[in-house]
């Protein structure tokens, strides 16, 4: 793996001052939250308990924050925007055994570090996913693992035909307050469709029970990324076997996204690095 600095330009296709700009905003850890990491990583509290981790892409630390709850021994948690970070040290100020640093998923220097390194709702909006996740590959320990969930594009072909093209060309475009400005009737539609009973999968069930704040913070989401990758089964899987992981298993998340996790062998030895590219072949 290659030491040299990632240009700066390809860590700004991943929208981290977009994020910063909405975590800024929803910024309070919910209960709601807990319970998407717990179908996210799809491993129970129990596996926390007494694991170092690294978090790849930390946002405000609510994926950090939960693992800690559980009894997980620390760790590191990592993201870009001085936004975005300063609520996560707000978040997770409390554990001093889990660092919360400036630094871009790309450019971890840790290895052979971590029980278990993971991102979760990051890699898919990535310039290059294939990087992003041979570094979590590289710190993770022989014998750990490497987790991430993705965007599903099972159940979700509705988004990648008719919201994405425009969240491509238009909202991702757009200035973050206009956007916000958007989303709240958008919002709206949404809360009263799934109130009426529109519940066609299991993600539908779900976001009923959410708060009206919280999805208008989850519909914002979708639409500020300059990049979003729906990805299937297959695809989920593969990207974590081109980083030279083994026993891979995916989970179906809320019938429209992928829980991905491998092992990482005692004798690992890295693929070739794969080199930063653009655009966006899966959305």
């Amino acid at each position: 793996m290659s030491g040299k600095p990632t240009p700066q330009s390809d860590i700004a296709k991943g929208s981290p001052e977009r994020f910063g700009y909405s975590w800024e905003r929803y910024s309070e850890l919910l209960p709601e939250h807990e319970a998407q990491f717990l179908r996210w990583t799809a491993l129970g509290k129990d596996f926390w308990r007494g694991v170092n981790f690294l978090d790849g892409g930390c946002g405000i630390g609510r994926n950090a924050y939960w693992p800690m709850t559980y009894g997980a021994a620390g760790g590191l948690a990592v993201d870009v925007d001085d936004r975005t970070l300063n609520r996560a040290r707000s978040n997770l100020e409390r554990y001093r055994t889990l660092e919360v640093r400036k630094q871009s998923i790309y450019e971890i220097g840790e290895e052979n570090a971590f029980d278990i390194a993971f991102s979760i709702g990051v890699v898919h909006h990535l310039s290059d996913p294939d990087a992003a996740v041979a570094r979590l590959t590289r710190a993770a320990k022989p014998g750990g693992q490497v987790l991430v969930w993705l965007y599903g594009r099972e159940n979700n072909e509705w988004i990648v035909q008719v919201f994405n093209p425009l969240r491509r060309v238009l909202f991702s475009r757009l200035p973050l307050p206009l956007v916000h400005v958007v989303s709240l009737p958008l919002t709206a539609l949404l809360w009263l469709a799934v109130r009426l009973g529109f519940q066609p999968t299991e993600y539908y069930k779900l976001i009923r029970t959410f708060s009206f704040g919280h999805l208008r913070a989850i519909v914002f989401d979708h639409m500020i990324p300059r990049i979003a990758r729906y990805y299937t089964r297959d695809q989920a899987e593969a990207l974590l076997s081109k980083a030279g992981l083994a026993d891979i298993r995916s989970t179906w998340v809320n019938e429209n996204s992928w829980s991905v996790i491998g092992r990482k062998c005692q004798a690992f030895e890295p693929p070739p690095a794969p080199s930063l590219r653009g655009g966006d072949p899966l959305g």
